[in-house]
């Protein structure tokens, strides 16, 4: 065999071993991205449910404490929980979607919203002074400040 045929030999066989592993790695690759894409699927998925909607809140204070008005529309009063844990308020809700008696969904393009917002309390208000009430789908919270927090008059006497 002369030295080009050898040669050529060689070039060849490399060519194929190369095409082969690039081939394997090429296949390796669509597994790992096929793998990826799935996770992300079911990742996105999982979060789409878990999704919530954050509730438009107005906040006023005055001298004796703060109100707190959240728009929640469609949610009822079974439905809604009020947390306080430590300094922090949780408002959560969920609408009760409109399904007739006995049956469920297969298929449906409108989801339904939960509510969910968090705020942090300051030390002067009374967490356990809140008073609550939901009237056309508003939130209203009534958070009282403690008493030495609350301005005072203080009368002078003369002598």
């Amino acid at each position: 065999m002369s030295d080009t045929s050898v040669a050529e030999t060689n070039r060849q066989e490399l060519n194929r071993q190369t095409n082969g592993a690039s081939a394997q790695q090429g296949a390796a690759r669509r597994d790992e991205n096929q793998q990826s894409v799935s996770q992300r699927d079911t990742q996105g998925a999982a979060s789409r449910d878990e999704q919530t909607t954050t509730p438009r809140v107005d906040v006023f204070e005055d001298a004796t404490g703060i109100t707190v008005l959240a728009d929640m529309p469609g949610v009822s009063k079974d439905s809604l929980e009020i947390k306080v844990e430590g300094d922090a308020l949780l408002i959560e809700g969920t609408v009760s979607s409109a399904t007739p008696q006995a049956m469920e969904a297969v298929y449906a393009e409108v989801r339904v919203p939960r509510y969910r917002r968090s705020f942090t309390l300051s030390r002067e208000l009374n967490a356990g002074g809140i008073d609550a009430q939901l009237k056309d789908g508003v939130l209203t919270l009534r958070i009282p400040k403690h008493e030495q927090a609350q301005p005072r008059r203080i009368s002078v006497s003369v002598n």
